[in-house]
């Protein structure tokens, strides 16, 4: 018998009664104090792809983290808000109880699928021309964080600061390229790219080479590839890229793109990050 990919047993949920499902968190994608928030996006999309009413294939997953989870349980409620011809438009919550026994929301998201259609299409996003992956150094050692151990990193540039002495970079930029796969590999699906979409580390790192409390708010995903092309994909590694735009306030936000190998546009996403100082 084949063994379960860690992935699949981290974003397995069991469906229990209409548009409800139970999951549990998983150590094997544990962060620092909570789970890796790329494993939670992919939870709660797979609710809406084995949900038995679902239209179509994933176009956008926007998460909003509202709270950290703790180990143990968890509820979650997806349900179609309302289906048209070819598109059909999710809402989602995930629920914990807390140490006082009082069940509370940790996370919510909204889900759009479609049916879609074959259409003129083109990229204004070209894959950058960076060395293949099998060239680049497997990132290693720079942290130990359990969910870091679940996939097979190469930085190309933008790498994670050695030195935390709160300097800024000397080229004022936040720019970070990697290619990523999941370690066992794992053929690429919609779940995946959603976690993929979380694997890079806050940019305020980069600029400020200074490890102040962070954490992800909210993180919108846009998927720009259908199941055909990432079945092409296969298990082939991915690139990302990803660069912070604005730092203020104690929020920045991040943007990032994905590329199979072969330079198809996979994945475009944002996210808005809070910082304490």
């Amino acid at each position: 018998m084949a063994q379960v990919h860690p992935f699949d047993l981290a974003i397995a949920l069991a469906p229990q009664g209409e548009n409800s499902y139970t999951g549990h968190t998983s150590p094997a994608y544990w962060n620092m104090v909570g789970p890796f928030g790329g494993i939670s996006a992919g939870t709660m999309l797979n609710a809406v792809m084995q949900h038995p009413a679902r239209l179509g294939e994933p176009v956008s997953l926007t998460i909003n983290y509202a709270s950290g989870l703790v180990q143990g349980p968890f509820g979650v409620s997806a349900r179609p808000a309302r289906t048209n011809r070819s598109t059909q438009h999710w809402m989602l919550e995930m629920v914990q109880v807390n140490q006082a026994g009082i069940e509370e929301t940790v996370l919510t998201a909204t889900v759009l699928t479609a049916a879609r259609r074959s259409t003129w299409g083109t990229s204004e996003s070209p894959m950058p021309a960076v060395p293949p992956a099998r060239h680049m150094p497997v990132q290693a050692g720079f942290s130990k964080m359990e969910w870091l151990k679940r996939y097979d990193i190469r930085a190309v540039a933008g790498a994670m600061p050695r030195t935390w002495d709160g300097a800024l970079h000397p080229e004022g930029s936040s720019l970070t390229q990697l290619w990523m796969r999941d370690e066992p590999p794992r053929p690429l699906d919609f779940c995946a790219l959603a976690a993929y979409a979380d694997i890079f580390y806050p940019r305020l790192y980069l600029r400020r080479a200074s490890a102040v409390p962070v954490g992800t708010v909210s993180m919108t995903v846009y998927f720009h590839a259908g199941t055909a092309l990432l079945q092409q994909c296969g298990d082939t590694p991915v690139l990302g890229q990803a660069r912070g735009q604005m730092f203020r306030d104690g929020f920045f936000d991040q943007s990032a793109q994905l590329w199979s190998g072969s330079g198809d546009l996979l994945v475009t996403s944002s996210q808005i990050v809070y910082y304490k100082e």
